[in-house]
């Protein structure tokens, strides 16, 4: 499958909004690391309009995504997310792009727009406000990062 964009992390935050995505006609692949989250996720929504497509692997979500790829992060700020973006840059090519929709300290957003412009990726912080229903019907998003991304 050739989405158009994946979500990584599959708490209630990053099912609604992949939900979202796909409510609006947008091919996503998701991904969990617990792979039993995964399965649970895309049977439950099997009915879902538009595509809606797991992974059991980070490889084979980046496989998935159609290029330049784009994938959101939705998992605990802090190390969980810097453990995604390293894998992440292990499969992803440069002119990817890497958004992180987690609660993270600004900071943190900075040092890792740095370090992976190294790698010829891009990288947009992006906060997801509303909560879940925000999330599942009409999140505030707030990005900043690389303009070109």
């Amino acid at each position: 499958m050739n989405s158009d964009i994946g979500l990584i992390g599959l708490a209630v935050m990053g099912q609604n909004l992949a939900l979202n995505i796909a409510d609006h006609g947008f091919a996503i692949t998701v991904y969990n690391r617990t792979t039993a989250k995964t399965d649970e996720f895309i049977a439950a929504n099997r009915n879902t309009p538009g595509k809606l497509s797991g992974s059991k692997t980070v490889a084979e979500f980046a496989a998935s995504l159609k290029r330049p790829r784009k994938a959101v992060i939705l998992v605990k700020a802090g190390s969980s997310t810097d453990a995604v973006i390293d894998e992440l840059a292990k499969v992803f090519e440069p002119g990817d792009i890497i958004i992180d929709g987690g609660n993270a300290l600004w900071t943190d957003t900075i040092r890792r727009e740095k370090a992976l412009k190294t790698k010829g990726l891009r990288f947009i912080g992006s906060g997801v406000s509303g909560g879940e229903e925000g999330a599942r019907f009409g999140p505030s998003l707030m990005p900043g990062g690389d303009p070109a991304a």
